[in-house]
């Protein structure tokens, strides 16, 4: 019998047997690291001649994989393979097709720590960052499974005399899904899954920098689960000509991104275009990162807030579009606050995040490491540089330590712009009115929240704070499927609400069918 949905149990690796588990699965991953992954097709896996490379962000001379480079062509091949496969697929009984991700969540579960191992290595994420990634990912399989199990069977519609009537909800079609870096096998398992167990096929593009864990994925649905030839294409490439590609053909039913704001916009705009031969209108998911603030009023808990801040600000370099970007502070408390975000944030470790006790490793890539540091360099001029500042060779891996940048003006670029990165603006607020004018200063709208102990403020922020998830007197990373649905508002994106109870009807279209006796 199914069990209600729980979320996966996060790993305390301050047990023995824990952090030795790790280790040996870090091992056993290190083996296996420099594999060459092809592209997969309709069933069949193909070599090319051209090839990218996936590395260590942390060890930029180490490969993590070699993946077949995927053309437009290919591009092509996968959508037809996909357009085949779904004639059968979609008519797929629903109870089946929940099925196969409760057989990939439970394969996931038994093998959690070497996942965590590729993300350590692929993307340079800590213990803690990387078993999260994975215990979320098992969390979309799981949910979405049972989310279809309750969608897929007739839906209530009211009864009329003499009728029969009846509401379904069917698959879309072809779909292409291009994850992002940041959440290499969360977000990616959750877009492509909800896609598949809602009747669509998918072809998935992955990230240029996270792409083995993608084939790793791939690996576990087409071959460890057996999935029927074609519902899953994998085609790694170029996001350009042959993302492009991908989003134009007029057998894509939908397409599901996760990203930075510039190509989900291009995405948006594409996808609007009717192409000869298409009969309907593509649908977009899309969510497209954030400048995320906390504020923190007088009558705040001050070590709640820099520890807040803190971890919202700095967990996995600051590269989550929820990050806390905008420390956002009242005036008679800032400078106490700030003291006190410093002293925590010095204290955090950078380093090979192979080791247990690292908590920020490097950033993902050479762009990203110039980026950011460019980014550093216009804080000196906008504000004080607080803590860090230092630039380190990327040779020996991409790392930027924790940054802070005090007296930020709220029109400034550190406080308007997404850095993606480990760089906090702190901006002073005359009063609390000032703060909310403030953090509502943005074309973004992704998360946010309030450290405050005035009930009348934080009702205020549940109405006057416009994200799309909002947390009072907590960190704002970390949203939990199920309970918290995740998704934001304006440039933020379509507000998609992963995570929760609508997300699966983004898959689907509604088919209602009414019979008189």
């Amino acid at each position: 019998m199914l069990q209600p949905f729980r979320n996966e149990p996060l790993t305390d690796f301050s047990v023995p047997d824990n952090a030795q588990a790790m280790r040996t699965a870090l091992n056993n991953v290190r083996r296996q690291l420099g594999q060459t992954y092809p592209l997969t097709i309709g069933g069949e896996q193909i070599s090319t001649s051209e090839t990218m490379r996936s590395i260590n962000p942390g060890q930029p001379s180490e490969v993590v994989g070699v993946l077949a480079k995927a053309t437009v062509e290919h591009a092509n091949q996968a959508v037809e393979a996909a357009a085949h496969a779904f004639k059968t697929w979609s008519r797929t009984p629903y109870e089946e097709r929940a099925n196969y991700l409760f057989r990939a969540a439970a394969i996931m579960r038994r093998q959690k720590f070497e996942w965590a191992s590729w993300m350590v290595y692929e993307v340079s994420k800590s213990w803690a960052e990387a078993d999260a990634d994975v215990a979320e990912a098992i969390d979309f399989m799981e949910y979405y499974g049972r989310e279809m199990l309750r969608l897929g069977s007739p839906q209530h519609v009211v009864s009329v005399v003499g009728e029969d009537n009846s509401l379904y909800n069917i698959p879309l079609g072809v779909g292409v899904v291009i994850p992002p870096w940041n959440f290499p096998l969360a977000i990616m398992t959750g877009m492509t899954t909800a896609a598949i167990v809602a009747g669509n096929t998918v072809v998935l593009k992955p990230a240029s920098t996270s792409p083995v864990i993608s084939a790793q994925l791939v690996k576990l649905l087409n071959e460890a689960c057996h999935l029927p030839a074609g519902v899953l294409n994998f085609v790694p490439g170029p996001g350009g000509s042959m993302g492009d590609a991908l989003v134009d053909d007029p057998k894509t039913r939908f397409i599901a991104f996760t990203g930075s704001k510039e190509v989900g916009l291009r995405i948006f705009q594409r996808a609007a275009v009717r192409q000869p031969g298409q009969n309907w209108l593509k649908r977009t998911i899309l969510e497209m990162g954030g400048k995320d603030a906390i504020v923190v009023d007088e009558t705040a808990d001050l070590d709640l807030a820099a520890e807040s801040i803190t971890l919202s600000a700095f967990g996995f370099q600051g590269q989550k579009c929820s990050a806390c970007s905008r420390a956002i502070i009242v005036d008679s408390v800032y400078d106490e606050v700030l003291r006190r975000v410093v002293e925590r944030s010095r204290a955090l470790t950078v380093g090979d995040t192979t080791e247990q006790g690292t908590y920020m490793g490097a950033v993902i890539d050479r762009n990203a490491f110039d980026k950011i540091n460019s980014y550093i360099e216009t804080g000196k001029a906008e504000g004080r540089v607080v803590l860090g500042g230092e630039r380190s060779d990327p040779d020996q891996g991409y790392f930027i330590p924790p940054t802070i940048v005090a007296d930020v003006p709220e029109d400034g670029k550190l406080a308007c712009e997404e850095i993606f990165g480990p760089v906090l603006a702190v901006i002073r607020a005359r009063d609390f009115d000032h703060a909310v004018e403030i953090f509502n200063g943005t074309e973004y709208g992704l998360t946010g929240g309030l450290i405050s102990n005035d009930r009348t403020r934080l009702d205020r922020a549940r109405k006057e704070f416009h994200v799309g998830n909002l947390y009072l007197n907590r960190k704002i990373t970390g949203a939990l499927v199920g309970a918290q649905p995740f998704g934001g508002f304006n440039m933020s994106g379509t507000d998609s609400k992963a995570g929760g109870p609508d997300y699966l009807l983004l898959f689907t279209q509604g088919k209602s069918i009414t019979e008189r006796y």
